[in-house]
């Protein structure tokens, strides 16, 4: 079996998945295995649930009169198939990349954008090696074009995302301290993500450019198929602006504000607007779009709570991205209390950038900082520091927290959203 044999077959479902937990009638079935696990042991009870068929790794679990189909691995044969479905494809693809607000940005984008197409995006965190070709096998007939979000935390994985992607505009959001360890310090960083610019140069696509980041200007200097904003010179202009907390910008005098906290954003919001101008959206609709989108993902989301105002961001957190948060947490009016858990996959360079964010936020003058996670316990030595969010819990039991407002921002891995209850 190879992928344009089965084409026709994916042409008559309805989506592809690989979580056997969630087939329903009309599916492709990606047998994925695990280390304990063998999702190929439940290809037949996947056809009895109605699946359409189902891509196994494993030969004796083939049976092609049941559309249970060997191949020699599932995860290559995913990506081939979805190249292969890229290149039917003749919508406007756009990728992107970024160490920090990929996500929102890509929501935002998405938001703008459907004002006025009918657009694919990738789900939730989707954007590694399996989520991209996921994504791209979701996008059907009716789509007019689609907004792929690409994570990487090594070297050369941006560049195979693109290759299976092939986008043909891309925007990078900043380079940030985010995995440090995998991409072996921030010159690496920069070179990974980098790898989108090398694609689209390559292919003579559209980058999208934010003129106020040194960064961005220099990697695509000279290059002639840009995007820009942030610089009088740019195609587009915005000014910042921030009420009550929320960002947003004004444009031609025309103020838009968003449900997201933190300058920071602000720059995510210009790119979704540019591409908007770019793909014909009037602003009336742009505006629309961006006060209407409402984060719940626990990313720069606003949360009031018996009277408190809580700012969750604790999908994620690195150097870059923490300093950005407690900068902008310490603007807001009232007492203040940050509970900061790890930064994750910073390998050598971790104890340091864990002293570095405690001395800016004991500089900033919190009125209570409460730390999480074994990291920040080896340097937090004056205030409340628990190396599990399940020990903050008990002490949040016993100890309510007095401030009108608190920050919660650390890494996945540390699941502090579980401590919101509990404040």
């Amino acid at each position: 079996m190879n992928t344009e044999q089965f084409y026709p077959i994916y042409l008559k479902a309805d989506k592809v998945t690989i979580d056997s937990r969630k087939i329903t009638a009309n599916d492709i079935f990606f047998a994925f295995s695990g280390e304990n696990f063998d999702a190929a042991t439940v290809a037949e009870k996947a056809i009895e649930q109605g699946a359409l068929a189902v891509i196994v790794e494993n030969k004796e679990f083939e049976n092609s009169e049941k559309n249970i189909f060997y191949v020699p691995s599932t995860l290559e044969f995913l990506q081939q198939l979805a190249i292969h479905h890229r290149n039917q494809l003749s919508i406007p693809i756009i990728g992107l990349t970024g160490s920090n607000g990929k996500t929102t940005t890509k929501e935002l984008i998405h938001a703008v954008l459907s004002e006025k197409y009918n657009v694919q995006y990738t789900f939730g965190n989707l954007n590694n090696h399996i989520g991209v070709p996921l994504t791209l096998l979701s996008i059907k007939p009716e789509h007019e074009m689609a907004v792929i979000e690409m994570g990487a935390n090594h070297q050369k994985e941006i560049e195979l995302l693109s290759n299976i992607a092939k986008p043909n505009f891309g925007y990078i959001t900043n380079f940030g301290k985010a995995h440090l360890e995998g991409f072996g310090g921030f010159e690496g960083v920069i070179k990974g993500k980098s790898e989108l610019y090398d694609y689209l140069k390559t292919n003579q696509q559209t980058i999208v450019v934010n003129e106020n980041d040194p960064i961005q200007v220099e990697k695509t200097e000279n290059y002639l198929h840009k995007i820009t904003f942030g610089k009088e010179s740019s195609d587009y202009q915005f000014e910042l602006v921030s009420i009550d907390h929320f960002v947003g910008l004004k444009y031609q005098n025309e103020k838009v504000v968003s449900k997201l906290t933190g300058d920071y954003n602000f720059t995510n919001l210009c790119a979704a607007v540019s591409l908007g101008f770019h793909f014909g959206v009037d602003f009336t609709l742009i505006k629309k779009a961006i006060e209407k989108y409402t984060p719940t993902n626990m990313r720069s989301q606003i949360v009031k709570k018996d009277g408190k105002i809580l700012v969750l961001d604790t999908y994620n957190a690195n150097p870059s991205s923490m300093s950005a948060s407690l900068n902008n947490f310490i603007t807001f009016e009232g007492s203040k209390t940050i509970i900061i858990g790890d930064m994750l996959e910073l390998g050598e360079e971790s104890e340091k950038e864990h002293q570095d964010i405690l001395n800016l936020a004991e500089n900033l003058g919190f009125n209570q900082i409460i730390t999480v996670g074994k990291q920040f316990k080896k340097v937090n030595i004056h205030s409340a520091s628990f190396e599990k969010t399940d020990d903050l819990i008990e002490f949040l039991k016993e100890n309510k927290i007095q401030s009108g407002n608190i920050l919660l921002k650390a890494s996945r891995g540390i699941s502090l959203e579980k401590a919101i209850d509990f404040i």
